[in-house]
């Protein structure tokens, strides 16, 4: 997990930024992290803590980038229909007592996770919220976690 999650996002990173450097030109760096990252996951200790690396990793490098004009920042998504989370093994730990979750009943668990109603999220959100941050429109944002999570985070969520 720490080497595929942490590690291969910093030695990505070591590859590219000398050559950002070099050209000048500024620039934009976008992690993918998890909400995972930002908060405490119970029973994924493993991947809690390799994301949470990887926003420390981000928050440090857009430290140590200001002054070459890259901007560094991290999204943080929440419950993506992709088949890292969406499969039969997945679905199985959120509805424990059903025999063979379906993804519409797993997408019934992650709306009431959600403060909107809403269960999956579908991978063009999280590359919409990347392409922004790697934008001109993001020109003067750097060392932010952008949650795509539908609310996830938010404490004290009405279900």
């Amino acid at each position: 997990m720490i080497d595929v999650n942490l590690t291969g996002s910093w030695k990505t990173v070591k590859a590219v930024i000398p050559h950002m450097i070099e050209r000048n030109e500024g620039g934009s760096i976008v992690f993918i992290s998890s909400v995972s990252g930002l908060i405490g996951v119970p029973t994924m200790a493993h991947y809690t803590a390799s994301k949470h690396g990887v926003v420390g990793l981000m928050r440090a490098l857009a430290v140590e980038l200001a002054q070459y004009n890259i901007r560094v920042n991290s999204v943080n998504p929440g419950n993506v229909d992709t088949p890292m989370v969406n499969n039969a093994t997945m679905r199985k730990i959120y509805l424990p007592e059903v025999s063979d979750p379906t993804p519409e009943a797993a997408n019934n668990v992650m709306k009431e996770m959600s403060a909107l109603p809403t269960g999956w999220i579908d991978p063009r959100e999280i590359s919409d919220a990347v392409l922004y941050l790697a934008s001109d429109e993001a020109r003067n944002i750097t060392g932010i976690t952008l949650p795509v999570d539908a609310g996830m985070m938010i404490p004290n969520k009405l279900q």
